[in-house]
């Protein structure tokens, strides 16, 4: 199945997620037996994606994937969601917004015999691609090359 860029989507879906008043997290297509359009979003309000606000995006990019056509006539489905509480960070905003707060970090190589652990994220460096870490009053500064995952604790009451 022929299908546009991705980035070609996204571009055409940015005004209707600024016009929700949410930010485009992430936007995949699978292509397969059932092709599937997906579009994750994302937001710094308090309490993060709700269902009403997945619906209300779908029913105002509906229109807008029609006249894009992204298939080229074929069919799809297309989903939105939100990323889930455990979901890694990718972009810079997520690293910012997570600063001073508790998160989960997967490493591909062991750091003092561990490769996961929880620490404190003290701060993030877009430009050094690095960031610090506190866990048991010691700083550790790690590349994000050497992270698998990092994203924020869930902690149970």
């Amino acid at each position: 199945m022929k299908v546009m860029p991705v980035s070609a989507i996204e571009e055409a879906l940015r005004p209707v997620a600024e016009q929700v008043g949410v930010e485009l997290y992430e936007v995949t297509f699978k292509q397969g037996k059932s092709p599937v359009l997906t579009v994750v979003l994302d937001t710094e309000r308090e309490g993060g994606i709700d269902l009403d606000t997945c619906e209300r995006f779908h029913n105002a990019a509906d229109p807008v994937l029609d006249a894009l056509d992204p298939t080229y006539g074929q069919a799809y489905t297309f989903t939105v969601s939100s990323p889930g509480i455990d979901r890694p960070f990718k972009k810079p905003s997520d690293f910012l917004r997570n600063l001073g707060k508790k998160v989960e970090v997967r490493l591909y190589a062991p750091l003092r015999g561990e490769k996961f652990f929880e620490a404190v994220l003290a701060e993030y460096s877009e430009e050094g691609k690095n960031v610090t870490l506190e866990k048991d009053g010691e700083r550790i500064r790690l590349n994000l090359s050497q992270i698998v995952k990092i994203s924020q604790a869930i902690e149970f009451d």
